[in-house]
């Protein structure tokens, strides 16, 4: 559901779920467990670059899973899991002890526009793909951890408004002048090489991941707090 493959220090992560890379319980499970096994082999000058394959980065929860549980009910409560089990992903990509860089391939929608912002950068093609949280269009209630991390990641009340209550649309240009993304390349292909360069550049920096870690939580104090993250003092030496 997903795989990670090592060169040098940078570690490659590539969703490779269904056609449209839906978070259902097996793919959080993986990313999960990916990510807290990438948490314990970070050595100094290590970075996690995140992509997905084909069109979709990920198209968030999958709700055809959830509706096919047979009733209304059901679906409420197969949604409800698949809610609770993606907050320790988002959680992990908040306290990952090393720089995270987001390749988006295609598509990032809902649970898939939260995991792309949980990175410390954003890279995205600006021939297709939109970022999208669709929740005020299919009649869903936004988790409360979604709204704490957005909070912190966009900063513009105008932008949250439109993402949020609007649901619009974000291509990745207009995602650059948004202050979304980083920046935009002409390809899958492109991205993911303008990451790996990044990557190199700060993998050469050679920082101590726990105190990358610890001063990345502090730069979202509310999204930890409802993450369930708290910060640590890790000062070994002056």
């Amino acid at each position: 559901m997903c795989s990670l493959e090592k060169r040098d220090n940078l570690w490659i992560l590539t969703i490779t779920g269904d056609d449209q890379n839906r978070l259902n319980p097996t793919l959080i499970q993986s990313l999960l467990s990916t990510l807290k096994n990438l948490s314990s082999q970070s050595t100094p000058g290590s970075v996690l670059i995140t992509t997905g394959k084909g069109r979709f980065f990920s198209n968030g929860f999958d709700l055809l899973w959830a509706r096919a549980s047979g009733s209304e009910s059901a679906a409420a409560e197969r949604l409800n899991f698949m809610v609770e089990s993606f907050k320790p992903v988002a959680a992990a990509l908040i306290s990952l002890p090393m720089p995270t860089i987001a390749a988006i391939n295609g598509h990032a929608s809902a649970a898939g526009f939260l995991l792309a912002i949980c990175h410390d950068y954003v890279f995205m093609r600006s021939d297709q793909g939109v970022l999208y949280m669709p929740e005020v269009d299919l009649g869903l209630p936004l988790p409360d951890y979604f709204a704490a991390v957005i909070r912190e990641k966009i900063k513009s009340p105008l932008v949250l408004r439109d993402v949020l209550l609007a649901g619009v649309k974000i291509k990745g240009k207009e995602g650059v002048k948004l202050g979304i993304v980083d920046s935009v390349y002409d390809s899958a292909e492109s991205t993911v090489e303008a990451a790996l360069r990044l990557g190199e550049q700060l993998a050469g920096k050679k920082w101590v991941g726990g105190v990358y870690a610890e001063i990345r939580k502090s730069l979202y104090p509310q999204g930890c707090l409802v993450l369930g993250l708290t910060q640590k003092s890790i000062i070994s030496k002056i």
